[in-house]
């Protein structure tokens, strides 16, 4: 899994029904996608039982969260749901974990958990990690990390497999390869895989999706966003070669209104 090898994932939600949802999951394996990754929001299906679907009617498609926001579990509960995962899913799960959006306040209050300073919640990633490796035993669950800040990171590149990079939209590359060099230090020579989710497929920014970067698409294309990716295929296809040589990036999720689009670009990287 880590390493220097492309891997592709699709960000997904089961809001229509499960039968769509056992056909996305389908779908994705299909395509070439390495994993099908599931929101953690109250207002939305579960990612246990979302997940668990996911994989009972596919066979080598990984799932995963993206990402377990730590207020909204305790550290224990966490771990054991996604313990229970791996277990279920015959070891194609993926946990992703990160401190949570702003907006997670509300949520965690609705659950009659407390939000925590930034400190603890990043805390409860941690502690949430040392529970699923106790209950992991000799097997071992991957662990993503959604990193933003300089701690984020920090944590990421001790006790992560996966480390994906969570800053602003807007973040630059000269900052990116930076953010990237932090990591890759703070691992202190361990082999983590580089994660990047990216928002917008072509030249149009969904409404829904605009309304969350806050940008519209010449603002990410005049700041050279690495949440957009541009062109046909073949350019597309080019662009990400490019990250993974500058920035070590290799593994790339999209946005699942892009999952048709995106899929001429997986076949020329993975040689389908």
């Amino acid at each position: 899994m880590a390493g220097n090898t492309f891997r592709f994932g699709v960000v997904a939600t089961a809001q229509e029904g499960g039968a769509k949802w056992r056909e996305t999951a389908r779908r994705a394996e299909d395509l070439g996608y390495s994993t099908l990754l599931s929101p953690d929001n109250l207002l939305l299906p579960t990612p246990t039982a979302t997940l668990a679907a996911a994989a009972a009617v596919t066979t080598e498609l990984r799932v995963g969260t993206f990402v377990f926001a730590s207020p909204l579990r305790t550290p224990r509960a966490a771990a054991w749901e996604a313990h229970s995962l791996s277990v279920v899913t015959d070891r194609r799960f993926e946990l992703g974990i990160g401190t949570g959006l702003p907006a997670m306040r509300e949520a965690a209050a609705e659950l009659g958990l407390p939000y925590g300073t930034g400190a603890e919640r990043l805390a409860q990633v941690s502690d949430t990690i040392s529970h699923l490796r106790r209950l992991d035993g000799d097997e071992h669950t991957p662990v993503m990390v959604a990193a933003g800040g300089p701690k984020a990171r920090q944590l990421a590149g001790e006790r992560a497999d996966i480390v994906t990079l969570a800053g602003s939209v807007l973040t630059s590359r000269a900052d990116t390869a930076k953010h990237t060099a932090e990591i890759r230090a703070a691992a202190g020579g361990r082999t983590i895989e580089l994660a990047l989710n990216i928002f917008v497929i072509g030249e149009e920014v969904p409404p829904w999706i605009r309304a969350f970067t806050g940008h519209d698409a010449q603002t990410l294309i005049e700041h050279d966003s690495l949440t957009l990716l541009r062109g046909g295929p073949a350019a597309m296809a080019e662009e990400l070669q490019r990250r993974r040589e500058e920035l070590g990036v290799s593994y790339f999720s999209v946005n699942g209104a892009f999952l048709e689009d995106f899929a001429p670009v997986i076949a020329r990287l993975s040689g389908r």
